[in-house]
């Protein structure tokens, strides 16, 4: 780790632990957690300097500083050690098959999609000696390094290892500077923190998957991996949009940006659309050739576009003749003194439990048999059912479809009632493949992140800080009642769209500065300031009214 120097007779107040100590200006983040502790934990990665997070070797400046330390545990922990583990495997790569390539793809097995670029065929052998290299690098401590240098500089060592997804990266660079982070001789753009160490860095494995490699990681600070389930129709959709995206040039931020720059975005935007557009019509040709399927099931995270989704997918099954009528599950809540709670005592309305299943059931099991039944409203101002004479009536008619839309809609205690062949069942995501360059991706879940911060702000009147408090307790929600069913889907239905990114910039940027720097949620907010700064802003104009981007804008041709 590089040493600063020492700013003569400057000192820093530092808070840590409940404790205020006084070092020399320009101590290291490591330096003053060996003189706290006398060793550093090995489960410490990084560390957050008033909120923002560094590395340890991040030199302690100003009159005051905050200091809190990033532990592998951690959800901060996770994502540099994952970044860590990325380092390695590229550096392993470099160091072992330097004639081949590794591009990295999407989130799958709790873990990142590797494909493989190389006249070399990829086998188990190779997989096994990246894993072994990996393993040598960690057992010497191999030291992982940040550092400055000048743009020039930059371009000219990616350059020389003809790595033009960075080099178009950095064309649009604001900065005379580039931070780089290296392990033995491969070099990166740092876009984020990485352990001091190999040493620290564990809890993670190497497989063959597919045509690539799978790096995945263990959870919570554990060295234990769960088991490797397979995903295949996830693994299918994510690959469909990847090779689209690089059949229209758009594969990673610098040639998005390349397009915006020299006009061509418009056509993508119009490209993209039409195929989500096709998409829908094939998933409502689907419904209306199985004229048995009467109940269509919808089912997606926080701000995976679900509304608009179901509005588009209306039209094209009313082109197919078929008539969607809506249910929504709001109405089938259990009234809130019976509503279950979650593990701080708080009522947990994202609980399958919260729905009054048995009613519901016997609701869906009525209409498919041609009766008509009562639906209940209700009342979430007293939190209750409302009274039954404010309910109203409902039979499905022939050429009419169920349509139900709802975190739990894939999940079989919702439909127990409904025979199989009589559901329909649909995933919806954002499931981004666009990446900042070819080693380093995008978080799948940045893209909701930022499509509900806007929406939140400009719709529902909460501001940023709101959204990044209670964005953690959403994805525990996603990943205990929402992806565990994702393949029972019959089709999924991705709605990113590759140029979103640069149109929610415009918004986003806006909104994330109005975060306080001393509010907890400014470590988030930096981050994803920092995450933006590398997109060519473009403005909504272009952006059709029936997209689902305009769900989150405004401006949509729907009504919500």
């Amino acid at each position: 780790m590089r040493r600063e120097v020492r700013m003569a007779g400057k000192t820093v107040v530092v808070s840590f632990a409940g404790q205020r100590r006084q070092v020399l200006a320009g101590t290291t983040v490591w330096e003053f957690f060996q003189e706290f502790w006398g060793e550093v934990p090995l489960d410490v990665l990084a560390a957050l300097v008033n909120r923002r997070m560094v590395m340890l070797d991040f030199p302690l400046r100003g009159l005051q500083v905050e200091l809190e330390a990033v532990r592998a545990g951690s959800r901060l922990g996770e994502t540099v050690l994952r970044r860590s583990a990325v380092l390695l495997l590229l550096a392993a790569a470099a160091e072992l098959y330097p004639e081949s390539r590794l591009v990295v793809g999407q989130s799958l097995g709790g873990g990142y999609f590797f494909s493989w670029h190389s006249k070399l065929p990829l086998t188990q052998e190779v997989v096994t000696s990246l894993a072994r290299e990996m393993e040598r690098m960690c057992q010497e401590d191999v030291p992982l390094t940040r550092s400055v240098i000048t743009l020039e500089e930059a371009e000219a060592a990616f350059r020389a290892r003809g790595e033009a997804s960075k080099l178009e990266l950095l064309a649009t660079h604001r900065s005379s500077t580039v931070p780089v982070v290296s392990c033995g001789n491969f070099l990166d753009i740092a876009h984020g923190p990485v352990a001091p160490s190999a040493g620290r860095v564990r809890g993670w494995d190497l497989a063959l998957y597919e045509d690539g490699i799978l790096l995945r990681f263990a959870r919570n600070g554990k060295q234990e991996l769960p088991p490797l389930w397979p995903q295949p129709k996830l693994f299918a959709t994510y690959r469909e949009t990847r090779q689209w995206n690089e059949a229209v040039g758009i594969a990673h931020v610098g040639s998005l940006n390349r397009a915006c720059l020299s006009g061509e975005i418009s056509e993508i935007i119009r490209i993209a659309e039409g195929f989500h557009e096709k998409k829908i019509a094939q998933i409502a040709d689907a419904i209306a050739a199985r004229p048995q399927a009467r109940v269509v099931l919808v089912a997606g995270p926080s701000a995976s576009g679900k509304t608009t989704f179901i509005k588009r997918l209306g039209i094209q099954l009313r082109v197919c003749g078929l008539h969607p009528v809506g249910v929504s599950l709001d109405n089938y809540f259990v009234d809130r003194d019976k509503t279950p709670l979650d593990e701080e005592g708080k009522p947990d309305y994202e609980s399958i439990e919260a729905l009054d299943l048995p009613l519901f059931n016997e609701h869906l099991k009525a209409l498919l048999e041609g009766k008509t039944v009562a639906v209940p409203k209700y009342d979430f101002v007293r939190g209750k059912r409302a009274e039954p004479e404010r309910w109203s009536t409902l039979k499905l008619e022939p050429g009419q479809v169920l349509l139900i839309e709802g975190i739990h809609a894939l999940n079989p205690r919702l439909t127990e009632a409904v025979a199989e062949e009589s559901k329909f069942r649909i995933f919806i995501s954002a499931l981004t493949q666009l990446t900042l360059d070819d080693h380093n991706r995008i978080f799948t879940s940045d893209s909701r992140l930022l499509r509900r911060i806007v929406r939140d702000r400009l719709f529902r009147g909460h501001p940023a800080v709101r959204t990044l408090e209670m964005w953690p307790g959403v994805r525990r929600g996603e990943r205990r009642w929402i992806f565990p069913f994702q393949e029972q889907a019959d089709v999924m239905f991705n709605s990113a769209l590759v140029y979103e990114p640069a149109v929610l910039k415009i918004f986003a940027e806006r909104f994330l500065l109005e975060v306080p720097r001393e509010h907890p949620a400014y470590t988030e907010a930096y981050r994803l300031l920092k995450f933006l700064a590398w997109f060519v802003p473009v403005f909504q104009e272009d952006v059709p009214s029936t997209s689902i981007l305009r769900e989150f804008i405004g401006g949509s041709a729907f009504e919500y």
